[in-house]
């Protein structure tokens, strides 16, 4: 049974009358929230030794003092 996209927005104002106009940013974040693959999150280690040589390798010049 192949949908339609009739249909489909059909379901979406469906879902949105019955669970609010914000439905799909709230399941859009709960997905984002439960990631854990992939990434920097997979190895703390990488990233920190990844972050580093980004530091050292950086093209933005050394840090300046405000002087007020």
């Amino acid at each position: 049974m192949a949908g339609t996209k009739a249909g489909a927005k059909k379901a979406a104002l469906t879902n949105k009358a019955r669970h609010g106009a914000d439905f799909y940013a709230k399941i859009g974040r709960k997905g984002g929230k439960k990631g854990t693959t992939g990434g920097f999150y997979a190895n703390r280690e990488l990233a920190r030794t990844a972050g580093a040589k980004g530091g050292r390798i950086s093209r933005r010049g050394p840090a300046k003092k405000a002087n007020k």
